[in-house]
C-alpha cells in the first residue's frame, strides 16, 4: 500500500518536474542569446568607435590648432559650407513641391519618375561624376551648346553644387514626401472646405504640420554633400580655392601634410555628430506629436 502510495506521488510529481527542467532550459538558452547579442553589440560599437576615436587620439591639440590656419583647411572648410548651403537651398526648393506632387497626386510614370530620384542614393559616386561630365562637360551632350555660347560648367565651382545636388537631392526628397505622406488628409480637405485655396492650404497647414521631417532631411542633405567625394572629383577636379572641398583636400593631404588631413577628418567627424543629434532631436518630437 505504501508503495503503491509512493508510486502515485512520484507521478503526480513527474510533470511539475519536467515544467522545472524545461523552464531551467529556456531561461538558460535565453542568457546564452542575450550574451551573444549583447557580445556583437560591444564588437559592431567597438569596431565604429576605435577608428573615430583615433582621429583625435592620434593628432595632438597643438598640431590641430595649428592645422586649422593653414590655407587649404581654411579654403576647403569655407568652399564646402558655401556649396553645400547652396546645395541644400537649390534642393529644398526644387525637391518640395516634387515631394508633394509625389505623396498626393498620381500620374503616369510615377514609379519611373521614383526609380530615378532614388537612382543617385545607389549609383557608385564616380559613376554619378562621369554621367555629369558627359552631360555638362565641354564635349557633353548639353555642355557641348552651352560652351559654345562661352558657358562652362564642368571645373567650376558651379559643377561643385551641381554634383551635391545630384546625389544628396535624393535624401531630402524621399524624407520630404514621406513626412507629406504622414500628414493625414482630413486637415488637407477641412481648410479647403472652409474656403482656403490649394496653395494657401500647403503653406498654413500642411508645410507647418509636415516641417520636422523636411528639416531633418534637409539636415541629411546638408550631410551627404558635405561629404562628397567621388562625382566632385570627376566631374568639379581639385583645385585648391575654387572645387576643392573638405572630402578632397583630406586625400590631396594624405600625400603630403597628415596634420591638416586629420584636422579636416576631425572637423567633418563633428559636423557629423551634430547630423546625428539634430535628426534624432527632431525625430522625436515627431514622435511626440504623433503620440499626443
Amino acid at each position: 500500500m505504501a508503495s503503491n502510495r509512493s508510486r502515485i506521488s512520484y507521478l503526480i510529481e513527474l510533470p511539475n518536474r519536467s515544467q522545472e527542467t524545461i523552464g531551467i532550459s529556456t531561461r538558460a538558452r535565453e542568457m546564452a542569446l542575450k550574451t551573444a547579442l549583447g557580445f556583437l553589440l560591444i564588437l559592431a560599437v567597438a569596431f565604429i568607435a576605435l577608428p573615430v576615436a583615433s582621429l583625435f587620439l592620434k593628432s595632438p591639440l597643438d598640431a590641430t590648432i595649428r592645422s586649422m590656419q593653414d590655407p587649404v583647411v581654411i579654403d576647403a572648410l569655407r568652399l564646402s559650407l558655401t556649396t553645400s548651403t547652396l546645395t541644400i537651398l537649390v534642393v529644398v526648393l526644387m525637391g518640395t513641391p516634387i515631394a508633394y506632387v509625389n505623396a498626393r497626386f498620381h500620374y503616369p510614370g510615377k514609379e519611373i519618375a521614383d526609380s530615378l530620384i532614388d537612382l543617385p542614393v545607389i549609383m557608385p559616386p564616380a559613376v554619378a561624376g562621369i554621367a555629369l561630365l558627359m552631360a555638362f562637360g565641354r564635349m557633353g551632350i548639353l555642355g557641348h551648346y552651352l560652351n559654345a555660347f562661352g558657358f562652362c560648367i564642368a571645373f567650376t565651382t558651379l559643377a561643385v553644387v551641381m554634383a551635391q545636388v545630384f546625389v544628396s537631392s535624393p535624401f531630402y526628397i524621399r524624407q520630404a514626401k514621406t513626412s507629406f505622406e504622414d500628414v493625414d488628409m482630413a486637415f488637407e480637405n477641412a481648410a479647403r472646405t472652409l474656403g482656403a485655396s490649394r496653395f494657401y492650404t500647403f503653406f498654413h497647414v500642411i508645410l507647418p504640420m509636415a516641417s520636422n521631417g523636411l528639416v531633418s532631411g534637409a539636415i541629411m542633405a546638408f550631410a551627404r554633400s558635405l561629404g562628397e567625394f567621388g562625382a566632385t572629383i570627376m566631374f568639379a577636379g581639385n583645385f585648391q580655392g575654387r572645387t576643392q572641398t573638405m572630402p578632397l583636400a583630406i586625400y590631396t593631404a594624405m600625400q603630403g601634410d597628415l596634420d591638416v588631413s586629420l584636422c579636416l577628418a576631425m572637423i567633418l567627424v563633428a559636423i557629423s555628430f551634430l547630423v546625428i543629434a539634430l535628426v534624432k532631436t527632431l525625430t522625436r518630437r515627431v514622435h511626440k506629436n504623433v503620440r499626443s
